[in-house]
Parts: C-alpha cells; sequence; structure tokens
C-alpha cells in the first residue's frame, strides 16, 4: 500500500476520534397509514394502417469495371 494513502487512512482515523459526538434525541419512523384499491390501467382502441405490400421487377443497368494489375517496374 502507497505511503501516502497510509497517512491518508490514519489522518480520517485520527478526525473521527477527536470529535464527540453525544446523541440529544431519539430517532423514530413515521407513522405511515396507506389505503389503497386496485387502480386500473387506460384502454386504447388503437387501428393500424392499411399495408399492401407486393414486387415489382426491374431491370438496371450495372456499369462494366475493367481492372489491369499494375505493371511492375
Amino acid at each position: 500500500m502507497n505511503t501516502t494513502v497510509k497517512m491518508l487512512i490514519g489522518a480520517s482515523f485520527l478526525a473521527f476520534a477527536a470529535c464527540d459526538v453525544d446523541q440529544t434525541k431519539e430517532g423514530e419512523m413515521p407513522d405511515v397509514d396507506v389505503n389503497a384499491s386496485g387502480g386500473q390501467l387506460p384502454e386504447f382502441n388503437v387501428e393500424g394502417p392499411t399495408v399492401n405490400v407486393g414486387t415489382e421487377n426491374k431491370t438496371v443497368e450495372v456499369p462494366t469495371v475493367d481492372v489491369e494489375p499494375a505493371k511492375e517496374d
């Protein structure tokens, strides 16, 4: 463990040891009364669009590519 880290941990312990904490009042949880009945989710009527899917034959011209290897020197 690094010396700097050890020094920081030691300083932290000294800081906590130097504090004097006295509890002056007890804590308590709040009183909670929950009366809940079942809820209801909203309802929706959704009609999607009519989609007609078809195919169509097309002729596409594709360019020809001639590749000539580079000449070696």
